[in-house]
């Protein structure tokens, strides 16, 4: 991975947050509260959270705001007035925010929604942290082209992946054996098949231990979340499919691994707050403080883990067979889950549902091979508008 946009010690950091109003946004900036003399804020830009990100500018005082949602522009003009904050709403607003001269982008919009500002950050040839794993999953081959292309740094934000970026020797792949990814298990770790086909939203995104977005809750219950991160592994890390595990620790303390030739495994751990991959991002290639909780290994007294259970969370076989398959295939993954997820927050299908729309689009859409933003965005319109009949189907029954 390339170090572009190294700081000398003291010199702001110039930053712009992509999904400021969501989970890791407004984690990101809070750090950013926390140290105001160590960084500039040049853009922040957010899906239809218009009050969150009128607050979040008037403390960090960007120099633009963008909002992807093109009727809030008289709630924006009227929250912003006498600021002198520039702002512009509409999808192409947030591309717009992506492309402002900033050293250092967040990017943190959920889903596929989030792939072409991502890449137009990178494009920039910039420092990216990436905590939209989607962007990998459905256009992982692009990404790390133009990554490789502009010089651009990626720095990954999810727990599990800036733990392996942590303890992977890049100047010595080849005595690395294997990685692997931890996973909380979520709320049905222990549940029965039965338990699972009945359970409501509200069970489904209460994570025994993260506070994340509905979406990224609800993949987590299924397990799916750990079968995209396994997709992301493959492309940040340049690792076969074959040579990442994945193990439950419900702990969530070991955020995840890396397996050496030697016989040695190192870790990464900390307590679970998402503050802490994000401070690493933000400091990166220092380390900056942030506020979590000190881990206190005598007090949680035994760490435990098990393999995932294949029948109950079949998500990561599903995304195992994509990564295998190659092509658009993960891009067909993603999209089929986004809508199977949606429909099952607003009650439409069942829990159990989501991994069979997701199985059963895989396996009538042709994924081809995928080498432009246009194809990727069109095979995921054609995905998900497959998944959306047979949601239909579903309701039907």
């Amino acid at each position: 991975m390339a170090i572009n946009n190294i700081l000398k010690p003291g010199e702001p950091r110039h930053v712009t947050v992509l999904g400021s109003t969501g989970s890791v946004g407004c984690n990101t900036v809070d750090l950013l509260l926390r140290d105001r003399e160590s960084f500039t804020v040049e853009a922040l830009a957010a899906g239809s959270n218009v009050a969150l990100l009128i607050e979040q500018a008037l403390a960090l005082r960007p120099a633009f705001v963008a909002m992807a949602d093109p009727s809030a522009r008289d709630a924006l003009e009227a929250g912003l007035a006498g600021t002198g904050i520039a702002f512009a709403v509409g999808p192409e607003a947030v591309i717009e925010a992506a492309e402002r001269p900033s050293d250092w982008v967040m990017a943190a919009i959920v889903g596929a929604a989030g792939l072409s500002s991502t890449l137009a950050a990178i494009r920039r040839g910039v420092i990216v942290a990436v905590a939209n794993k989607e962007c990998l999953v459905c256009a992982g081959d692009l990404v790390m082209a133009e990554t490789k292309r502009s010089g651009a740094t990626l720095l990954p934000v999810d727990s599990e992946h800036s733990a392996i970026y942590q303890v992977f020797d890049f100047a010595q792949r080849d005595s690395i054996e294997r990685i692997i990814l931890t996973a909380s298990g979520g709320p049905f770790r222990e549940a029965d098949l039965a338990h699972m086909r009945k359970v409501t939203p509200a069970e489904a995104v209460a994570h025994p231990n993260w506070s994340m977005g509905a979406k990224i809750s609800i993949d987590s219950a299924t397990m799916m979340n750990k079968g995209l991160e396994l997709i992301e592994a493959h492309y940040l890390f340049d690792m076969p499919e074959s040579r990442i595990d994945v193990l439950v620790h419900p702990q969530s303390v070991i955020h995840s691994m890396v397996s050496y030739i030697d016989g040695s495994v190192l870790a990464q751990l900390g307590s679970p707050d998402m503050r802490t991959p994000i401070a690493y991002a933000l400091g990166w290639p220092r380390r900056i403080a942030a506020p979590a909780a000190r881990l206190d290994l005598a007090a949680l007294s035994r760490l435990t883990f098990e393999q995932p259970d294949p029948k109950r969370f079949p998500a990561l076989r599903l995304a195992r067979t994509a990564l295998q398959s190659g092509g658009g295939a993960p891009t067909i993954l993603n999209a089929a889950n986004e809508v199977a997820v949606r429909h099952f927050l607003e009650r439409n299908i069942g829990f159990l549902d989501i991994a069979d729309i997701v199985e059963e689009t895989l396996s009538v859409i042709d994924g081809g091979r995928v080498t432009s933003l246009a194809e990727i965005l069109e095979l995921d319109r054609q995905s998900r508008d497959r998944a959306g009949r047979l949601v239909e189907r579903c309701v039907a029954r």
